[in-house]
């Protein structure tokens, strides 16, 4: 489960040779495989309501991206970012955005919803690109066309076999659609723009702590030493893999960062059905299925394009 989107990556450079390639490769593994499994990491959590888990990820990743930042230029950076017209208020947006995401998956998780949770991510990228349609003037290949209408496709198919649409992946996918749309409108590097956000909104956090454990209901001075551990643990679970990603994007290609994202769902579809026994009907598979081939219509016509920009070089 991706948490932000890592800055726009770039083909490795000729002098970094096979070596960086496969270093770029092991940090995005390394990386959509914690997201993969963070439905197993959450679980872990259970006696924790889905608000208690959201504050404490976002409280806790403010020392520990504050500590990855370090000291010096990348402070003031930011300081410089911050003074630029509007970007406080794209980084309130931005912030809010990743904080419905975060609830929502928590909350799919703790619903034994994890399906709807992988549903997000896989319809996400074609979201994504439906997004910088409408609002970047991005303009869609007929493949890229052909996929989108594939994923709705799926959607209608599930909304239609059971009366209702899939509110929370749908949720998930477009806050999170909608928060990389407000962070390409930011030049903050991932580490700093998390710092930022998560600092916006750390007193609301403390705030809605302070509510719970006045009224009895805050986990973490109640469960044992597992969830406690867990608890404090979450902003270096948010925090690391985003470094890691970070680091692939700066050596590997696009095409094979986008591809390593989809381990991801992937992962966490496999624990949904075959784990946690989430029931997954014939009506799942069409949908799955329809959408699935809009992903792969997608990835394939990414593939194409990227041979045909390399073939012009």
């Amino acid at each position: 489960m991706p948490p932000v989107p890592a800055p726009p990556p770039s083909a490795p450079a000729a002098g970094l040779g096979r070596s960086a390639g496969m270093a770029g490769l092991w940090y995005a593994l390394a990386a959509v495989t914690v997201w993969g499994l963070f439905p197993i990491y959450i679980k872990g959590m259970a006696e924790a309501n889905p608000l208690e888990i959201l504050c404490h990820r976002i409280v806790w990743s403010v020392p520990v991206t504050a500590l990855m930042l370090g000291a010096g230029a990348r402070w003031r950076e930011l300081a410089q970012a911050l003074g630029r017209p509007g970007v406080r208020l794209t980084l309130l947006a931005s912030a809010l955005c990743i904080s419905i995401n975060w609830l929502g998956y928590i909350y799919a998780v703790n619903s034994e919803q994890v399906l709807q949770g992988s549903l997000a991510y896989f319809i996400y990228p074609l979201l994504n690109a439906l997004l910088g349609r409408v609002f970047l003037g991005e303009r869609l290949r007929r493949g890229q066309v052909a996929a989108v209408l594939l994923a709705l496709s799926g959607t209608l198919v599930l909304t239609m076999g059971y009366g209702q649409a899939p509110w929370l992946a749908l949720l998930m996918a477009t806050s999170f659609g909608l928060y990389g749309l407000l962070r390409k409108r930011v030049d903050i590097n991932a580490v700093g723009g998390l710092f930022l956000e998560t600092l916006a909104l750390t007193p609301p956090a403390l705030a809605c702590l302070w509510v719970l454990d006045s009224r009895g209901q805050m986990a973490f001075f109640q469960a044992g030493w597992t969830t406690q551990a867990l608890l404090l643990a979450a902003g270096l679970a948010t925090s690391l893999p985003l470094v890691w990603f970070t680091k692939a994007a700066r050596r590997l290609s696009l095409t094979a960062l986008g591809m390593s994202a989809y381990l991801g769902p992937s992962l966490q579809f496999v624990l949904a059905v075959f784990l946690y026994g989430e029931t997954f009907t014939r009506l799942h598979l069409v949908s799955f299925g329809l959408i699935w081939a809009g992903l792969a219509l997608f990835i394939a016509e990414m593939l194409h394009q990227g041979r045909k920009v390399g073939g012009g070089r």
